[in-house]
């Protein structure tokens, strides 16, 4: 099977918060839902627009003191090494979006993973339809009607997250772009209508390596992510 401000930024989970929406179909695997929470922007603050307030009035940029710009990207430093292009491309996306935080957002993009490979497995189209791209969801769609077509069903529990580390970052236009390498424990078996095994093995433990990309439109008001694009890794 195969696509934050998580703090800040993509792929989550209050009862009335459906997960936001952090391009190609989860590597041969995937898949639940969650209301309007972001778990990638847990924590974002807008700016409140003055009532009344004079359309001649224009804010002017802050002049930063000594020591600011240090501050401003003291956490992406920590997160990866100063002028690596992961670096350059978290503090582009930091510049766009002053509330993003990188490790917020891994913490997002892991509850995410999870939401969605368990929702395609149970065939949930609403679920998904709010973490993916369209160009993603057609693609989960197809492959879940494939399935359906087969009379199959996916018996699948979820072990855990392994390893999420973030392999890039950048800007595209106004869209800021993360690329995560994910390795998760899932035990997983395809049943057909008889209920027999022909696929998988639902007594084992398989290891998953997938290569996720969230992205996000940094100039609208809109804080959610969503998966864009995926690639199982074998």
């Amino acid at each position: 099977m195969e696509f934050f401000d998580f703090g800040t930024i993509f792929f989550l989970v209050a009862a009335v918060v459906i997960f936001f929406q952090l391009r190609n179909v989860l590597g041969r695997r995937t898949g639940n839902e969650r209301p309007p929470f972001d778990p990638y922007t847990a924590g974002r603050k807008r700016d409140k627009e003055v009532a009344g307030a004079s359309e001649n009035v224009v804010s002017l940029p802050r002049k930063r003191a000594n020591g600011e710009a240090d501050e401003t990207y003291k956490a992406i430093d920590a997160f990866a090494k100063p002028d690596t292009d992961l670096n350059k491309g978290l503090r582009a996306i930091k510049d766009a979006d002053a509330s993003f935080e990188p490790k917020s957002f891994v913490d997002g993009a892991k509850m995410a993973y999870e939401m969605i490979v368990m929702a395609y497995a149970d065939g949930d189209r609403k679920t998904l339809k709010n973490l993916l791209s369209r160009e993603v969801y057609d693609g989960f769609v197809a492959a879940i009607a494939e399935r359906e077509g087969r009379s199959e069903k996916i018996q699948s529990s979820f072990v855990g997250i392994d390893k999420a580390d973030i392999v890039s970052a950048e800007m595209k236009g106004g869209e800021a772009h993360v690329t995560l390498r994910i390795v998760s424990e899932l035990i997983s078996a395809t049943r057909n209508s008889a209920g027999e095994v022909v696929d998988g093995d639902p007594e084992t433990v398989a290891e998953v390596k997938d290569v996720w990309t969230f992205a996000r439109d940094t100039r609208s008001r809109d804080p959610n992510w969503k998966l864009v694009a995926t690639e199982a890794e074998d």
